[in-house]
């Protein structure tokens, strides 16, 4: 088998082995790619492997030898998974490998507004807890989670992670799904319509898929609704959020602040309002990306792989 993994990089920069994978096959690395050279580079492939190369009709259409496309992902919004099927190519993707890391980041966000950490820090090494004739000070509002309002939106295996943590600091968890489940065991839980937790949130977390009908699910009129005082954490996909709206609120105080891990176009434009929007937390898309979370992406990827190559596809997405 021909196997071409067209963006491998951001997997593994270097850092874990590609043994799993090299033994299924002739196997050539590309750590990034442009979508126009897909097609050349892919043309005798008979399995594609792509983490965020996008595959379009067109794509996939020229390419006569594609069987399989594995994404080294959860999220395979960057497949055309219908013009796969109607060459019976499987799109298989990996579930679950990244939950724990995710949860991990959101609060971080979380503690980083409640402390303001880097800036405390900052102000220690600039010189001003020497300078300052009392113990102890605070340059930044500093603030309890305990007794703070969690909106969670989709509750999913990551919003139901995050619901257990936020509970554990004694946060009221608030969540609005498309799917609604029991949670009758769960302590400070309550389901409640999407406009009540835009309205009673502390902090806004977005744990859905992107979709239509998701697609800047929070905009100008979401925003107006949430408090002033009210925080957004977003580490599931950028289109979201309407990111000019956003930047708006943000830097007319209608919300308080922002963290976010993810943007609509990944690396940004350097004209992104929100690179230069108030109170605004941007990491690089890092969520997913702890050496664990790769490690078991990588050997789930490779499990996929072998079960297709020995007849038995798992995680079927089309």
């Amino acid at each position: 088998m021909n196997i071409v993994f067209l963006d491998s990089y951001t997997l593994n920069p270097g850092d874990l082995s590609w043994d799993a994978i090299e033994a299924l096959g002739n196997v050539t690395f590309y750590e990034t790619i442009v979508e126009k050279d897909i097609v050349e580079v892919a043309k005798n492939a008979d399995i594609l492997i792509t983490n965020k190369a996008y595959l379009s009709k067109e794509t996939i259409d020229q390419l006569p030898n594609l069987k399989y496309i594995g994404v080294s992902a959860t999220g395979y919004n960057i497949v055309d998974v219908a013009a796969a099927r109607a060459r019976n190519i499987n799109v298989c993707n990996v579930p679950s490998y990244s939950s724990d890391s995710v949860v991990q980041l959101v609060f971080s966000f979380i503690f980083e507004i409640a402390y303001n950490v880097q800036k405390h820090s900052e102000s220690v090494h600039n010189g001003d807890w020497a300078a300052c004739k009392h113990f102890s000070y605070s340059k930044f509002q500093i603030f309890e989670l305990a007794g703070k309002t969690l909106g969670i939106i989709g509750f999913g295996e990551i919003g139901q992670k995050v619901a257990d943590i936020a509970s554990a600091f004694g946060m009221k968890v608030i969540a609005h799904s498309r799917t609604i489940t029991d949670q009758s065991k769960r302590q400070n839980f309550q389901w409640v319509s999407q406009e009540e937790l835009i309205e009673n949130s502390d902090f806004i977390t977005l744990h859905c898929p992107l979709f239509a009908a998701t697609k800047e699910l929070v905009n100008a009129s979401f925003l107006a609704k949430m408090k002033p005082t009210a925080y957004l954490i977003n580490t599931s996909r950028g289109g979201l959020i309407n990111e000019q709206d956003l930047a708006i609120a943000l830097n007319n105080g209608i919300i308080a602040g922002a963290g976010l891990d993810v943007l609509t176009v990944e690396p940004p434009n350097a004209n992104n309002p929100l690179l230069t929007a108030k109170n605004c937390l941007i990491t690089p898309h890092i969520a997913w990306a702890t050496k664990e979370a790769r490690t078991r992406l990588l050997a789930q990827t490779a499990d996929n792989i072998k079960a297709f190559i020995d007849g038995s596809s798992i995680y079927v997405v089309n």
